[in-house]
């Protein structure tokens, strides 16, 4: 049986500019674009350009290879000629392969937002798809708040759609624009909508704002549309678009979906998504949600020992897809919950070769536990735990040993009068027999602490050359001065490779230093680094 091709158009460099602390630079979107085209999607929408320096630079040439490249902006002005209008001028010239318009479909934002009337907007939109089309691009119309519009003034709602479609619209694409449209609202609106527009001629646009954006884009499919709008990992204005990164394994292995439809995502590219979802939370300096699905740390994770051991006889008892499909991995937590089954799992992952009756176990599992009573939390801090358990089981290389620290903080006038802390650490360490000192200075405690562990460690400086410290946690786990605090390091090194390590102690920096401290060994470790005598 023959499948019908879905189109997946990309707003990540223009809806998803609008949310709160991302900031494309020129080099940020000619990245994105480039993982993007290598994904599969069919349109990049780059932005708007005319709006912004960035966007106008960004379309003075074409920053796509497979994708359809695709500017982003406003019909013609009511009132004003299509040769006097600069923005639309400025969208014609730009080195796109398409123009997505956006138009109001709400009549009451005609009248309020746009001042004109209802036929002075569907002229505004027929005459810009027209000039559009004669210029050579292919043309898409975001009919903005087309389901509120649709709701208030159906005859409305639908002319606007029609006036693009009639004008040569490849798409018209009909936006959640409030994303407060539900998904039994999208179907029977868009099911309308196809028999004035059909229906591979109609995208969908959703927002997240009641977390139904994903399930209000497949609804739309079911209804009709074969177009669906998104952005990567969901970002966007207020609560989000549409997660792509979300949809695309959806649609390609759940069955009701990957038995009809089609899109241009091959098997390879799906099984890199993980990674390029952190890769893009990486270049907008966020954070990766651990709980995402399909590409979260925790989506094929198992923390009760009576789950992991239901997973360990086959992992279809509880995971919904194999997680290799996506490129990422089932996780096997160890913590005050675990079991056996558990420990062995996360064992063999790391290569760690230990019977099921060996009597180590119970005393990992004792050792787990116990610290995990105290503050530590090894489901979130692996390296930690694979030191911890290589301790026990398998051993770990005295690569070196700390004898000793001190960290001062001084609050003092500088040589120009300014009030500044600085942060001064020493540490003394044994390298292969070799006592060596270190100091540096940092912007707090835990920064020269870093930098002085990392200064000289003699013949592991190479080694290490590309370890960074990448985020930083701190949770206070009792009340009072002197609470209990927990300090979870995530590091990075060249590979793009990350991992968590974790420190407790009554001390902040002595929590730190023990979180740092294992970073270094793990560093070392998965390099394949020997210890020297």
């Amino acid at each position: 049986m023959s499948k019908e091709r879905l189109y997946l158009f990309d707003t990540t460099l223009r809806d998803g500019a609008q949310t709160n602390g991302v900031d494309f630079s020129v080099e940020d979107k000619v990245q994105v674009a480039r993982l993007l085209d290598g994904l599969g999607v069919d349109y990049v929408e780059g932005g708007y350009p005319g709006a912004n320096p960035t966007d106008t630079a960004f379309f003075a040439e074409k920053r796509t290879k497979r994708a359809t490249f695709t500017a982003f902006g406003m019909t013609k002005r009511p009132g004003v000629s299509l040769s006097n209008d600069p923005g639309l001028k400025l969208l014609l010239d730009a080195k796109a392969d398409a123009i997505c318009f956006v138009a109001k479909t709400w009549d009451y934002h005609v009248e309020v937002a746009l001042g004109t009337t209802n036929e002075a907007n569907l002229e505004s939109i027929s005459q810009s798809v027209s000039a559009a089309r004669e210029a050579g691009k292919e043309v898409l119309l975001d009919c903005e708040h087309f389901f509120d519009g649709y709701k208030a003034n159906p005859d409305y709602a639908l002319a606007c759609a029609k006036a693009a479609y009639d004008a040569g619209a490849r798409w018209v694409v009909l936006c959640d624009t409030n994303g407060g449209t539900l998904p039994e609202e999208i179907g029977t609106i868009v099911t309308e909508v196809a028999r004035v527009v059909p229906g591979d001629h109609l995208g969908i646009h959703a927002h997240d704002d009641t977390e139904q954006a994903v399930a209000n884009s497949l609804a739309a499919v079911r209804a009709g549309v074969r177009q669906i709008q998104g952005t990567l990992n969901g970002i966007g204005e207020r609560c989000g678009n549409a997660n792509l990164t979300s949809l695309i394994p959806t649609l390609m292995l759940k069955p009701v979906y990957a038995d009809a439809y089609e899109i241009g995502v091959s098997d390879e590219s799906l099984a890199g998504l993980t990674k390029l979802a952190h890769r893009f939370d990486e270049l907008v300096n966020r954070a990766p949600n651990r709980q995402a699905a399909y590409v979260g740390a925790s989506a094929f994770a198992t923390k009760a020992g009576i789950h992991a051991s239901a997973i360990v006889k086959d992992p279809k008892t509880y995971e919904h897809v194999d997680p290799a499909r996506v490129g990422n991995r089932r996780h096997v937590l160890v913590s005050d919950q675990a079991g056996k089954a558990n420990l062995v799992s996360e064992l063999e992952r790391m290569g760690i070769a230990v019977g099921r009756d060996d009597p180590r176990l119970e005393s990992l599992l004792r050792e787990v536990k116990h610290r995990e009573s105290v503050g530590y939390a090894y489901e979130a801090a692996g390296a930690s735990f694979e030191l911890l358990a290589r301790r026990k089981l398998g051993g770990v290389p005295d690569y070196f040993d700390v004898e000793g620290f001190h960290v001062t903080v001084e609050r003092r006038h500088n040589a120009i009068g300014e009030l500044v802390t600085v942060s001064e650490a020493v540490v003394k360490l044994i390298v292969g027999g070799e006592r060596l000192l270190t100091v540096a200075e940092g912007n707090g405690p835990v920064n020269a602490l870093d930098t002085a562990l990392r200064k000289d460690l003699g013949v592991y400086r190479d080694v290490i050359a590309d370890l960074e410290l990448i985020d930083f946690k701190v949770r206070i786990l009792n009340g009072g001065t002197g609470a209990v605090t927990r300090v979870l390091i995530e590091s990075a090194d060249g590979t793009g490779d990350s991992w968590f390590t974790v420190g407790v102690s009554e001390n902040i920096v002595d929590a730190s230093f023990e979180a740092l401290h294992d970073s270094l060994i793990y560093k070392l470790l998965r390099s394949g680094a020997k210890a020297v005598s």
